[in-house]
């Protein structure tokens, strides 16, 4: 299989990340691949509002990773110097566990250093997504304790389906 080709997502790709983005971590197509949320969270992941707030939004890229044409995964990269915040991180179900993440991961991380001078990287996982974060920790990432509350009520991040939800804050060094 060809490597994927990367490149900055624009306005008319937003139909597109929602879709991939929903369907990478809600209902029955997020169980397809093993990042799904599904059983923490129902609802929508995102909304077309949302995606096209954060590509017109200063200091962030969206990057889409393609094959023929085709979007196979996508993430989001916000520049906070000297950190990176990486978010939005989807692959299709039926590829995950093949390699795209890690490819996109890294070309996340190239992007930060290269382009930006970055010399951290940061996420917020769900503390609770155990094989995600462990996942992280294979790549260099590593968990800070910082730990922040998960918006309850707040529906454009889905429903809530138990009451234990927050984020953890996972970092990396990266060399510039």
């Amino acid at each position: 299989m060809t490597a994927p080709t990367f490149r900055a997502a624009t306005a008319a790709d937003v139909p597109a990340l929602v879709d991939l983005v929903n369907s990478a971590y809600r209902g029955d197509t997020g169980r397809q691949g093993w990042t799904t949320e599904a059983d923490i969270l129902g609802g929508q992941r995102t909304d077309p509002e949302w995606v096209a707030e954060v590509l017109a939004r200063p200091g962030t890229v969206v990057l889409v990773a393609e094959r023929d044409g085709e979007l196979l995964a996508c993430c989001e990269l916000e520049r906070h110097d000297p950190s990176a915040y990486f978010g939005m991180f989807s692959v299709r179900p039926t590829l995950q566990g093949g390699g795209i993440g890690r490819a996109v991961l890294a070309e996340a991380e190239r992007h930060a250093v290269g382009e930006w001078g970055c010399t951290r990287m940061e996420m917020k996982v769900i503390s609770v997504r155990e094989e995600l974060i462990s996942w992280y920790e294979r790549r260099g990432y590593h968990r800070t304790g910082d730990l922040s509350p998960f918006p309850y009520g707040d529906e454009r991040f889905g429903i809530p389906l138990r009451p234990d939800l927050r984020f953890e804050t996972l970092v990396k060094p990266l060399t510039v």
